[in-house]
């Protein structure tokens, strides 16, 4: 697979799922921060929780983009590393955000009557499709120490 098919993959899969995962979190995260805004310290770490995942999105986006780039320029091997990173950032992530918004809704977040349940369990799923997140994590700390390695 290309750089430029994982930025395919990244702007039609998961820009469009967290996308739309994150349309829908933000907008039911409002409906609720709207609905409690009476209270107001539970008030502002609903925004602080809004503001964590909207950087954790950034963060993972930007790792994809700069992962696909290295698989355009340097090769899939050279990128090893940054491929793992994201196939061991991303579904956390997701999750990260979904906990996050069925904190909010609270019993509602968990019953059938919310995407969120069915939303979890879909990332869950993800993040195991590819392979367990420790053997990512083993593949980033061992090509991190080979670097480490090879500059002494």
């Amino acid at each position: 697979m290309t750089g430029a098919e994982v930025r395919k993959l990244n702007d039609e899969e998961i820009t469009v799922e967290l996308g739309n995962l994150r349309g829908k979190l933000l907008a039911l995260k409002n409906k609720s921060v709207s609905e409690k805004i009476e209270d107001s310290t539970q008030f502002g770490k609903i925004r602080k929780d809004i503001a964590r995942s909207r950087i954790e999105i950034e963060q993972t986006r930007l790792l994809t983009l700069k992962a696909a780039r290295m698989m355009d320029t340097v090769g899939n091997k050279v990128a090893r590393q940054e491929i793992a990173m994201i196939k061991a950032a991303a579904p956390s992530m997701a999750l990260r955000v979904l906990d996050r918004a069925i904190q909010v809704h609270g019993a509602k977040g968990v019953s059938q009557d919310s995407f969120l349940a069915a939303a979890w369990a879909h990332q869950r799923t993800l993040r195991l499709a590819d392979g367990p997140d420790e053997v990512h994590l083993d593949t980033i700390a061992k090509l991190e120490l080979k670097n480490y390695a090879s500059k002494r």
